[in-house]
């Protein structure tokens, strides 16, 4: 014997905006850099391949990946902002 379908209403409820991620968000500050040094880098660079490698890349110079010291603080974004203009003039 075949047994019904379930009806819609039958569905376990499941929360659907759930939270996958434990790690804390980024401050509002630091979502502004992030967004100001992402954009500065596309308007550079023009591709995204290339600004994506830029900004996640370790630079020796730096220290780190451009995009982890841009987020940190204002000398981390000046000093990404800085390294960008050396390998990549403004023209």
């Amino acid at each position: 014997m075949l047994t019904p379908a379930p009806l819609e209403t039958d569905k376990p409820r499941t929360r659907q905006f759930r939270r996958h991620s434990h790690r804390p968000l980024l401050a509002p500050a630091a979502v502004a850099r992030q967004g100001r040094v992402a954009t500065l880098v596309w308007e550079r660079l023009r591709d995204s391949v290339a600004a994506a490698a830029f900004l996640n890349t370790h630079d020796t110079s730096l220290g780190g990946r451009p995009i982890d010291l841009a987020i940190a603080d204002d000398g981390g974004f000046r000093a990404v902002v800085a390294r960008l203009d050396a390998l990549h003039p403004a023209g």
